[in-house]
Parts: C-alpha cells; structure tokens; sequence
C-alpha cells in the first residue's frame, strides 16, 4: 500500500488559541505512538496569527482510518469549536521533485 499525508490547516479565534494548541499537541503526542503513523507535524503560522498546519504521513491508508477512530481524537471536536472558519484538509501523495532527500517529506 502506499503511504498517505494528510495537511490541515486551521484558523483558531484568538481568544482560543492556547487551548488549541495544548489539545493539539495532546492529540499530536498520542498519535505518535499509533501504529502506521511515519510523521505527525503540528506547526503555527508567524504571518497569520492563530492559524496551525499539521502534516501527517500514515503507512496506509487503512492506518490513516484507524487513527481516526482513536479515542484521543474526539479531543479535535473541541479543538474544531474553536475554529474561526471551517478547516482545510488535504490528502496528498507525494510527487518527488528535486533532491531525492529533500524533495520528499
């Protein structure tokens, strides 16, 4: 099977921005010892405040569907009470370009 990245990109209301954050990092540090899961990257925006991208690579995507079944993931349903607007989620398979070492997440 081939492997599946995921990128979301939420913006949080300012007055919630630090409870997101901890949920998400709680979210982030459980799913880092999924089975499957390669890489789970939570990052926040320098030019747009609030605003955090999280790029994952799951094994498979059978993976990628367990991992959304997991009992630390209802944590993303307050997280998403939170949002100042609806969240962007891509999936994503890689397109290689450039060095091999860092064309490639």
């Amino acid at each position: 099977m081939d492997e599946v990245t995921v990128v979301a990109v939420a913006k949080v209301k300012p007055e919630h921005e630090e409870r997101a954050l901890e949920l998400l990092r709680g979210v982030i540090d459980a799913s880092h010892g999924e089975d499957g899961c390669v890489k789970y990257t939570l990052h926040r925006s320098t030019n747009e405040p609030g605003t955090f991208t999280i790029v994952e690579r799951w094994r498979s995507q059978a993976d990628l569907d367990t991992h959304f079944a997991m009992p630390h993931m209802a944590a993303m349903q307050e997280v998403f009470s939170y949002l100042a607007e609806p969240p962007t989620i891509l999936f994503c398979e890689p397109v290689p370009a450039g060095d091999d070492a860092k064309g490639v997440l």
